[in-house]
């Protein structure tokens, strides 16, 4: 039995010597992967930024991604839409090639934050809103902080202020998960993601984006763990965000999409009623079921062909009252 303790234990700390290695390998080999977008300087945090599409009379289109998601994400939204209208998507503060800002955090710190970085970017309302996920809730502030200059919304599958009461859920993630991102996070910055990513060469979750795209998220979740840090930190604030979100309970007559996933985990009754209300905050709401899950209604390119289409319809509408 002795004998056999030791046998496995000396196995064991072989493996763990060869996956320090490996990371330290990783860590001194591997280079930091560049933006795809550009870096602009808002109060001291520089945050990624890719506009693309002319300035012309249609209003532009600014996207926010969920919790997880990255600029990489709207890819098929982006695509379809620049040839006709400027499209602007960026990372918040902490997020993917964010820097993560020194300030203090409130429900309202993003939409400001936002609000500087389109002006210094040089981009003018009126804008449309469109938000994946947690990205609708950010929408609702910054709408209800500026309402002069938001003409329309759309809401991709997105989150609802009372989400987490009605479907009996208490946040996100829970403590073991929370554990576990933490977790990850550290062997990230040891470079063992890395190394393990290299080895076995992972497939991509967001299966329906070119491989650049897919790419880039695999390298930058394994150069460090700041990525998995700030789904934490996302965490901590989501409250927050849902409960300022749903002190704007009104969108009165503002053109609103509602494009909402028919596959659902769970019983989606819930769910389906929630996308239902967030049609209901404009009396000129309209809603779309999608044969799609809560990440492909935009990954995938004819979703997105779908979602492009109403939308670039809802952009030539406001277009033309605002010439009458």
């Amino acid at each position: 039995m002795k004998k056999i303790l030791k046998w496995t234990g000396n196995i064991l700390a072989g493996l763990l010597i060869l996956l320090l290695i490996s990371g330290l390998a990783f860590r001194l080999f591997s280079s930091k992967p560049l933006p795809p977008g550009k870096l602009v300087d808002v109060d001291g945090t520089k945050l990624h930024i890719r506009a693309e599409g002319e300035k012309n009379d249609l209003p532009t289109l600014v996207l926010e991604s969920g919790a997880g998601g990255d600029t990489d994400i709207f890819h098929w939204v982006a695509e379809g839409l620049k040839k006709d209208m400027r499209v602007v998507r960026y990372d918040r503060e902490g997020k993917w090639f964010s820097e993560s800002s020194k300030d203090s955090i409130t429900p309202e710190f993003y939409a400001r934050q936002l609000h500087k970085l389109l002006e210094k970017n040089g981009e003018k309302p009126p804008y449309i809103l469109a938000g994946h996920s947690m990205g609708g809730p950010y929408n609702l502030i910054f709408r209800d902080l500026y309402p002069n200059e938001v003409k329309g919304m759309v809401f991709l599958d997105s989150s609802h202020p009372e989400q987490w009461e009605r479907l009996a859920a208490n946040e996100m993630f829970d403590e073991n998960q929370v554990f576990l991102i933490k977790s990850v996070a550290i062997l990230s910055d040891m470079g063992i993601t890395g190394a393990y990513y290299e080895i076995t060469n992972p497939k991509s979750i967001d299966k329906h984006l070119p491989k650049d795209a897919k790419d880039r998220k695999l390298d930058l979740t394994s150069y460090s763990g700041d990525i998995y840090r700030r789904y934490v930190k996302e965490n901590k604030i989501n409250d927050d965000i849902l409960l300022r979100a749903g002190r704007a309970k009104n969108l009165d007559s503002l053109p609103v999409l509602v494009f909402t996933a028919n596959k659902q985990y769970g019983d989606p009754k819930i769910w389906f009623k929630m996308q239902k209300e967030l049609k209901e905050l404009s009396t000129r709401g309209k809603q779309f079921y999608m044969d799609a899950n809560h990440g492909s209604i935009i990954t995938k390119k004819e979703n997105a062909e779908i979602i492009n289409e109403k939308l670039l319809s809802m952009a030539e509408t406001l277009r033309q009252e605002n010439r009458s």
